[in-house]
This record gives structure tokens, sequence and C-alpha cells, in this order.
């Protein structure tokens, strides 16, 4: 199937006019399989149903009956190959339209299109970067350490001592606004640490200083941008019911506690040489996180995006592609999308907002690389592609055959492409203290 006499006029902008011709021989196999498509839908005296002869067809109905159907199983190997003839690449959908479609005689079409707009590429190599330390100091140790001993911590019963700031207090609760009473404002021993924020704003503090079997009235106002419209900037009051307060007991701080929190240690001290290379394997991981980001950002920055606009649909396509995968990674845990609005009291709309944010920046980015990918003339080995294939079968639990199928060799070699590319910016540029 060939596209022939692709021409691209550059219009306003990022828009223009990608022309092309149908040859005779092409339209004609488009033709006959809508014929074929077509004729078991027609009943025909005569003949068995999906048995009509073409020349009858074409006789009763015109062959022109069956130009849309013939165009529609076509056009799009026709685009695809006008688009790789002239060069371009297109984003968002095209506005397709036939000029002529005249019986034996070449068809014409042409395709309002807009296009990715021209990167004209700034410094990406040997970029100065502020270099990132990893030292771990005793202070970060003992830090962890200590967050290790909370969570080995015991609660134990307060018997007369007022509740503090990190107690824990077991109540039963009823709220109202104006006297009225709301859906989800009633809770019976419930636990709440104090502190922790998982009350509305002053709802905890209202408790600190009380005991236990004491009634507290706790008054609050709910945020203006609360989750339940209703409720959002009116005050209410809980009748709160304090049934029990109790404390963190931390564990003593010897070999014996550093065995419970790792079997694979027999001393508080090994826990600690532990506990440092782990700090220190995760800061080097985020030194170097912090340089692909900032060498990254540079070269982005270094580069101008010609016309100074990206086209509105391709950041829309970047939005909704992060918000279907982030919503797929929900479903793969087992949330739908409606249960995660649901739980989170958030809509789609909501959604597409936050990913609205930064949107811009990872097209640019993108297109940036991929420029960078044209010019530097990179063309991963099919050997590379081995490697990726086996790297990803192995990081989803899948088979190479199954990877193979799921991805393209031209998906495959344009993210191995990016990611040399990004390996380029990071190994050449310089860290600074």
């Amino acid at each position: 199937m060939v596209a022939t006499n692709a021409k691209w006029t550059k219009g306003e902008g990022n828009k223009g006019t990608l022309s092309f011709e149908i040859p005779v021989e092409v339209y004609q196999d488009g033709i006959n399989k809508a014929f074929n498509k077509v004729k078991t839908q027609i009943n025909m005296p005569g003949f068995r149903k999906g048995k009509m002869p073409k020349q009858l067809f074409i006789k009763q109905y015109g062959e022109e009956s069956l130009y849309q159907d013939a165009l529609n199983i076509i056009l799009g190997d026709i685009y695809n190959e006008a688009i790789i003839e002239t060069g371009i690449s297109p984003v968002g959908q095209p506005d397709i339209a036939a000029d002529e479609m005249e019986k034996d005689q070449v068809w014409k079409l042409h395709a309002e299109v807009e296009v990715a707009p021209e990167i004209e590429l700034g410094d990406y190599q040997g970029l100065t970067v502020p270099k990132q330390s990893t030292r771990v100091t005793a202070k970060e140790v003992d830090a962890e350490i200590e967050k290790l001993r909370g969570q080995q911590a015991e609660l134990v019963l307060k018997e007369d001592d007022a509740a503090v700031k990190g107690d824990t207090v077991v109540i039963d609760f009823d709220g109202s606004v104006n006297g009225d009473h709301f859906d989800g404002g009633k809770g019976e021993n419930f636990s709440l640490e104090l502190g922790s924020g998982q009350f509305i704003p002053g709802f905890e503090d209202q408790l600190i200083g009380h005991k236990a079997d004491e009634d507290v009235e706790v008054k609050v106002s709910f945020p203006t941008d609360y989750q339940a419209e209703d409720l959002a900037g009116k005050e209410a009051l809980f009748e709160v019911k304090i049934h029990e307060v109790k404390t963190k007991e931390l564990p003593e701080l010897d070999d014996e506690f550093a065995k419970d929190v790792d079997e694979d240690v027999n001393s508080l001290d090994e826990l600690k040489t532990k506990t440092k290379a782990k700090i220190k394997e995760d800061k080097q991981q985020a030194a170097k996180d912090a340089k692909e980001e900032a060498a990254l950002t540079k070269a982005v920055d270094n580069a101008k995006v010609v016309g100074d606009e990206i086209p509105a649909s391709m950041i829309d396509e970047d939005v909704h592609r992060q918000l279907d995968q982030y919503l797929a990674n929900m479903q793969q845990q087992g949330i739908s999308p409606e249960m995660y609005y649901q739980l989170t009291g958030t809509s789609e709309a909501d959604l597409h907002k936050q990913f609205e944010d930064g949107a811009e920046k990872r097209v640019k980015t993108n297109l940036v690389l991929e420029a960078i990918v044209a010019k530097e003339n990179i063309e991963p080995t099919d050997a590379d592609i081995d490697a990726e294939v086996k790297v990803l079968a192995d990081q989803y639990g899948m088979d190479e055959a199954a990877v193979r199928q799921a991805l393209s060799p031209a998906m495959l070699k344009h993210d191995i492409a990016i990611k040399q590319v990004v390996d380029m910016i990071v190994d050449s540029a310089k860290e600074e203290a």
C-alpha cells in the first residue's frame, strides 16, 4: 500500500496541510474489501445471502456506494505512509477531507494537521550541576534508631494522668452543625493519636490535658476546602467521651532491642552500622536522582521551542496519559476509579487538574530529548533491544516473547534511545560543591 506525491505545506504556527494521493490499484483493493463486508448484509433474489456477484451489486447500487467504506479501510495505512514520506510528526487528530474521488482516477486527499514544534537545542553536554552530599552524620543514625524505637513501642494505660501530645485516646464522638448531626460525624471506641492530624484542625488539640472518663465538648470549624461541600467552612460541635488514655512506652536501647528490630544483627552497634549503611545507600541514590534532575532541567532550559508555543493538544495528551497510567496503577491494587474518587473525595476533573501541573515541562523535556536523539543520530542496536526486553521481562515477571508482542520494535528503539540520551547528558555533567 503506497501513498504517492505526499506533500507537506506549512501554515501558521505548528499547523499545515498534508496532501497525498491514493493510486487506483490501492483503492480498488479497498473497494473489494468493502464489498466483501457489505455483501453479507444484502438479500438478493436468486442468490444465497453473501453470494451476490460484485458486478451485479455495482450495476444495481453503483461502485460509488462503496467509496466511503473503502476509504475507511485503507485510510489509516495511507495516512501513516504519507507522514513517513514527508517526515512530519503530527499531534492530535487530523482533519482529513477528499478533494477528488473519481472512478479509475487517482484519488486526491488532504489533511489539516498540527505537528510537534521544532526545537533549537542549546548546550546539553558538560553541564555544571550542584554536588549532593552523601555524608551520614551520627545524628541522622540516632534519629533513625529512635524511629525504630517508636515502631517497637507499646501502648500502656495512663490511670490518672492527663493526655499529652503523642498519647493515644480511645473515644466516642458525635458531631453536629447547628444542632443537626451529619454523616460520618459519629464514632465509637475510636483510637486517635493526638498530634497525628487524623481529625480536622483543632480537634485533637482540645483533648490534650484531659483524662480518662471525662466528657469534652470540642468546637472546630471545617476547612473552607473540605471535601464534603455541605460542611465546608461551617462550625461544628463534637461531644466526646474519653474512655482511655494510653502512652507509648519505648523499649530499652540495648542489644535485645537491636535483635528484635533486625534478626540479622547481634548487637546495638551492629544495628547502628547497618542503619548507617542503609542511610548512605539512600543518600547516594537521592544524589544520583538529583544530579539527573538538575542536568536534564538545564539541558531543557537551554533549549528553545521554535515559536515559543507547545500545542495544547500535546499537553492535553500528556495529561490524559498520566491520568490513565495513574488510574491503571490503582486498578492493579484493586482500587477502581470510582472507589479512588470516593476514598479521596476528588473527581476526574480534580485529578486532571493535578496532572496539568508540570505537563508543559514534561512535553518539552520529551521534545528536547528526541531532538538530541536525532542530532546525535542515536540508533539502538539489536543487542540493545534484546537487553531492554530482558530487563522489562524480569521487571514485570513476563516472558520475553510477551514483552516483544506488547511493544513494537519502534517503541523499544524510541525508549532505549531516550535512555541513552539521558545517560549521555548525566554522565557528562560536572558536579560542583
